[in-house]
Formats: C-alpha cells, sequence, structure tokens
C-alpha cells in the first residue's frame, strides 16, 4: 500500500462528494494514513470510524492585499483571452466594478492591464507572483511546518477554485510533494476565471472535459489528465442512500395515485424568476389546466434558506416544499455558504425525489443530469429575456457548458407561460419522450464509464500517481 495521502476538503458540497460518497471506504483500504486537510469544523467527521484517518482543521485564510492581486490578475486575463465563449463574458460582465472605492478603482486597472496581457505564459507568471506573495504569509507559513512533519506521498484537492486552496498548494510545492485536484463542476472550465494554482494532476469526468481542460490551460500536457467520471453522483447507485417507493410518498406528504412533479430551485443569483414558475404551475394546478392531478415537490437551493417561498408556502397548501438538510458547521465564516453539509437524510430524500418523481423542472441546472440518470424527462423554464422585464435567465442557454445539452435535444426548452403548461402536459402524457437524447447527452458530458465504481477508480489513479 502508499504509505500516506493528504485529501483537502473545501466545502460541505466536497464533504458530500467524498465523505458521503464511496470515496472514503475505497481510500482508506488502499493507503496506509489518510490525513484530511479541512476547510468545515473538525467535528463533522465525528461518525468516521477509521483507524488510519487523522483529521487536520485548516485555518479561516485571510488574503493578503498583495496576494489578492496576483490571483485577481490571473482570474481576469483568463476571462479576457477566452472571451469569446459566452460564459466568460458574462462572468466579466458580472465581476465588472460598479463603484468607485479603492478596489473598484484596482479592479479596473487590472483589467485594463490584462486586456492586453493575458497569454498563458503571462499567467503563469501571475501565478509564481501569487505564490511569492503566499511565501510571506503567516498561514502558509505555519502550512509548510505541518506538511513537513505530515509528508504525505500526495495532496489532492477535491475542488481547484477556492483561493484558500492556494496557501496548502503552495506548502505542497516547497516540500516537493505532488498535487492533484478534481476538476469540481461541469461549467467550471467554460465560464469561470483562472484557478489559481495549476496542479501536478487533475482528474475530470469525461473526454470532453479533458479535451476543455487542454484548451484553456495548454501548459496542462495530456498525460497528467485523468478521466475517471465524478462521485456526486455515487449515493444514486448506493444502497444506503435508497428509500422505496412508499416511504417516498409518506416522506412528503403526497398521493400515491397521482405523477409527482419536481421544481428544484436556483439559489439567489440564477433563481430568481422560480417564484414567477412555481406559481404558474401551482395555479395551472388549481385550474386544472393539467391533464392529470399531479403533486407537486419544490426543492428549494441549499445554497439558501428559502425564506424567499414564504408567501408561495402560506397560499399553496398543497404543494410539498422539501427544504435540503444542510447543516452549518462553522459560525462566522467570510464564506458561510461554504461551511454548510447535508445529512445521510436529505440525500435520501434527493434520491427518492429524483427516482420517484416523473417529470424534473429547473433552470438549467446540474439537477438536469441528475434526473437524466434516471431517466425522467427535464423542462428548463427561462422565462426571463433582455426585453420582459424579468431577470435575463435565458441567457444560460448560451453558457458553453449548457448550450451542448440544448442542442442535444434532451431537455425542453420553455420561454412562455403557456410553453411551460403545454411542456408539462406532453411529459405527462409521453414521459419516454427524449429519453434517447437524455442517455446520449448524459454519455456526453459525464463520459461512458458507469457511475457505480467511480470512487474505485478515482483511488486507483490516486495509487499510480
Amino acid at each position: 500500500m502508499n504509505k500516506k495521502i493528504g485529501i483537502v476538503i473545501t466545502d460541505g458540497v466536497g464533504y458530500r462528494n467524498f465523505i458521503l460518497s464511496d470515496f472514503l471506504n475505497q481510500v482508506v483500504g488502499n493507503f496506509e494514513e489518510v490525513i484530511i486537510y479541512s476547510g468545515l469544523s473538525k467535528k463533522v467527521y465525528n461518525g468516521l470510524n477509521f483507524q488510519n484517518i487523522k483529521i487536520y482543521e485548516l485555518d479561516v485564510y485571510k488574503e493578503s492585499k498583495k496576494a489578492w492581486f496576483f490571483r485577481r490578475i490571473n482570474e481576469q486575463a483568463h476571462l479576457f483571452k477566452y472571451k469569446s465563449f459566452f460564459g466568460m463574458q458574462d462572468t466579466l460582465q458580472m465581476t465588472k466594478p460598479k463603484g468607485f472605492t479603492k478596489r473598484d478603482i484596482l479592479n479596473r486597472v487590472i483589467r485594463s492591464f490584462v486586456s492586453v496581457f493575458h497569454s498563458d505564459k503571462n499567467m503563469i507568471l501571475y501565478q509564481q507572483l501569487l505564490f511569492k506573495s503566499l511565501s510571506e504569509n503567516n498561514l502558509t507559513k505555519q502550512l509548510i511546518k505541518v506538511i513537513t512533519e505530515h509528508k504525505p506521498d500526495l495532496l489532492f484537492f477535491t475542488h481547484q477554485r477556492p483561493p484558500y486552496i492556494a496557501p496548502l498548494a503552495y506548502a505542497a510545492k516547497t516540500n516537493n510533494i505532488k498535487t492533484c485536484s478534481f476538476i469540481f463542476s461541469w461549467d467550471n472550465l467554460a465560464s469561470k476565471g483562472r484557478m489559481p494554482v495549476l496542479f501536478d494532476y487533475f482528474l475530470v469526468w469525461s473526454d470532453l472535459m479533458k479535451e476543455e481542460l487542454q484548451y484553456f490551460y495548454p501548459s496542462v500536457k495530456q498525460e497528467v489528465i485523468h478521466v475517471v467520471g465524478t462521485p456526486q453522483f455515487e449515493p444514486y447507485v448506493m444502497d444506503k442512500y435508497k428509500l422505496s417507493k412508499s416511504d417516498f410518498f409518506t416522506t412528503f406528504g403526497i398521493d400515491s395515485k397521482k405523477k409527482t412533479i419536481c421544481f428544484s430551485c436556483g439559489d439567489n443569483v440564477t433563481g430568481i424568476n422560480d417564484e414567477l414558475s412555481i406559481e404558474i404551475i401551482a395555479k395551472a394546478i388549481q385550474s386544472d389546466k393539467l391533464l392529470e392531478k399531479v403533486n407537486l415537490i419544490v426543492r428549494t437551493s441549499p445554497a439558501d434558506d428559502g425564506s424567499k417561498f414564504n408567501k408561495l408556502i402560506d397560499k399553496y397548501t398543497f404543494i410539498s416544499w422539501n427544504k435540503p438538510k444542510w447543516q452549518l458547521t462553522r459560525e462566522n465564516h467570510p464564506e458561510p455558504w461554504s461551511q454548510r453539509i447535508p445529512l445521510k437524510q436529505d440525500i435520501k430524500e434527493l434520491r427518492a425525489i429524483l427516482e420517484y418523481s416523473d417529470l424534473s423542472i429547473n433552470m438549467c441546472s446540474t439537477m438536469s443530469l441528475d434526473f437524466m440518470i434516471f431517466d425522467k424527462p427535464v423542462i428548463n423554464q427561462t422565462l426571463g429575456s433582455k426585453t420582459n422585464g424579468l431577470f435575463f435567465d435565458q441567457k444560460y442557454l448560451k453558457y458553453d457548458h449548457y448550450k451542448k445539452v440544448v442542442e442535444s435535444k434532451a431537455v425542453e426548452i420553455v420561454k412562455t407561460k403557456e410553453q411551460l403548461i403545454d411542456a408539462i402536459n406532453l411529459y405527462l402524457k409521453k414521459p419516454q419522450k427524449r429519453s434517447k437524447e437524455r442517455g446520449e447527452i448524459l454519455k456526453y458530458q459525464m463520459g461512458d464509464k458507469p457511475i457505480t465504481g467511480v470512487s474505485t477508480r478515482i483511488v486507483n489513479v490516486l495509487k499510480k500517481i
């Protein structure tokens, strides 16, 4: 067995994907010692019953002005270089400084500079300057001592984007320890700014993601990129998270004789039109505009508390509301959303919704893929255009990762109230419509390797590295 591996869990989603999947069972059986470097409170791991795991709780990283400057310049240079991609354009627009604070003025200077100097060589230089600034940081110095003492053979980052992973990556570099990162999400490469550091190795979902990584990071060589799938869907094939169909109806208090529609919400940034869409569906149910009597489950986003829906909750009492059971684990954190972790019961409830609902409605979310895994029809409601006064959510149809889904015809895109009702009726009547397309886009986005065994594949690659 390899001697020692360090695993960096940055946030609640990383905890869900790598602690609540089968990954931990696989990694402890293949490494003599496992050290989890956790951006979450140490107490969240109290239930783990493994003798060869150690937990090191990372202190909250307070980024210096100099480190912020070089990270920001690198991030923005990347966006400017690839601004021909709509997602990059939109991210540039959303991050455009609007005020005249010192930071806003500095951001303007940065954007002006990188609009000219944004080559790959420039960005590698910016990373070197970031590392130099990190070397002066007290937390970095502390982490260098910790890594020197622990001396893992490999440091595996379960997320490539958070700025607070940079000091730990630098500490590994100073100790000549190999680093590997998992590309966290399907939208990270074609619509987000540059990751704060480049790693020695990368794990990706699919051949498509491998191609994207090579395109957006040309200095990364093909042989250091490994296609493994993603563990975020693995709980859907694990027996311990399965509820029976009768438990599903009981848990959500819904009628077992009716078909079930699930509306899954976006967060406070992407899901601004969700209240409108939910009310359209609720009124259609009340006024018998649907072909069948249905149950309606609304699952709110784990990223907020769902309080914005209180008026709808009072008004439409027949809706079953599923507020994700994610617990806040650490108070007074600069990014409190990152400190929330899901309970096992929440994964059971989500899996049951995916497995037993008859129809999914969401706004261009990853949840489209989740439902497709169970071959459930998906409607993407994008009611906001540039001209109708609603939040312009139709822009997400142009994001490169989702444009592929739209072009595949695997989902039904609706842009008006009438189209939404018509699409619901269509799939209540013909649930197998677009089933072939759903299978094809899943294979394209997630690769051709099965969900079962993804953690084993990841660990086998880590062993080879």
